[in-house]
């Protein structure tokens, strides 16, 4: 996990140069550093932004909510690799909105506390990798909320670009 995120931080810019020059194969780098950043805690909506300042908001939603969702899927991997989750169980009545008083299998639960920030995805992906949430429910679950926010920071990404170029 720190070697991914030491490679990722430390060659952004050489990242964001091959992305921006590399055409189709930029677009599977892009999802492929999504997938690898579900293994670390930076956070992807960076990378997101400068995606749809690069490819445009449609095309930017398609790669980021694509490789997030990959990347939720790598959570939950290893959230089947963890025995207990005994530290969630003790937080989890804390939630807002009543989350903590939801089932973890409940299709609320999953789209509500992947929502909410600092606690958000990876705990929730790790959480129903634990509790073995089937993957039908799990995945549609996921890609809600997940297109969503790229969806959100990719318009982000554009509006930056634009002003980019107006500059």
């Amino acid at each position: 996990m720190g070697l991914a995120a030491l490679l990722i931080t430390q060659d952004l810019n050489k990242v964001k140069a091959f992305i921006s020059q590399a055409g189709l194969w930029g677009i599977a780098v892009s999802i492929l550093i999504y997938a690898i950043l579900g293994l670390t805690l930076i956070p992807s909506e960076p990378l997101t932004i400068f995606i749809g300042a690069l490819f445009g908001p449609l095309l930017a939603t398609i790669i980021a909510g694509t490789g997030n969702t990959l990347a939720a899927f790598v959570e939950y991997y290893l959230g089947t690799h963890i025995n207990s989750a005994t530290n969630f169980e003790e937080r989890k009545h804390k939630l807002p909105f009543g989350l903590g008083k939801l089932n973890i299998e409940s299709p609320l639960f999953l789209i509500g506390a992947r929502m909410i920030p600092g606690y958000g995805p990876k705990v929730v992906s790790m959480v129903a990798g634990i509790y073995r949430v089937p993957l039908l429910r799990y995945f549609w679950t996921t890609i809600i909320p997940v297109f969503l926010g790229s969806a959100i920071f990719a318009f982000g990404g554009f509006g930056v670009g634009l002003l980019a170029k107006i500059k």
